[in-house]
């Protein structure tokens, strides 16, 4: 099973992509991750907000990845602690299928994006910057990980 990180933005600040590149090496043995950067839409004066989201939408469709199980990351999602994670994984790992994650735009997902996502994941109700949603979910996929190869980096 492998998992592809689908993050609407570019050019991650230095620490986080240092941050996620950690985690990402330290994913490599139980789920390698994959990061794919979408351009985001135009926005600003006199451009329309939803057709930025419409063309985001388009781009993140065009890299799922064929087969894969669908988690689209959605402030209305169901939040996970640390330990119901490492059970959905597991339950993921039992499909057999790779993953693709999902993090929207500034105003979030397209339609078609969400209608697409087999499942919606929370961060919980504080609203964060998407490059740390990034380092977030590597982090917790890492955590997630090690509960279920019994390592002791989770010591809750």
């Amino acid at each position: 099973m492998k998992a592809r990180l689908i993050a609407t933005g570019e050019r991650a600040p230095a620490w986080v992509a240092q941050g996620f590149s950690e985690y990402q090496k330290r994913l490599s043995h139980w789920l390698p991750l994959e990061l794919v950067e979408i351009e985001p839409g135009l926005r600003g004066k006199g451009r329309d907000a939803q057709r930025a989201i419409e063309d985001e939408g388009k781009r993140v469709l065009a890299a799922l990845p064929k087969g894969a199980h669908l988690v689209a990351l959605e402030v209305t999602g169901k939040p996970y602690s640390s330990e119901q994670l490492a059970q959905r994984m597991e339950h993921w790992r039992g499909q057999g299928r790779d993953l693709a994650f999902l993090i929207g735009g500034p105003e979030g997902h397209a339609a078609e994006v969400l209608a697409a996502a087999n499942e919606t994941w929370s961060l919980g109700p504080l609203t964060l910057p998407h490059m740390l949603a990034r380092l977030l979910v590597a982090e917790q996929l890492y955590r997630a990980a090690a509960m279920l190869a019994n390592h002791p980096y989770h010591r809750a």
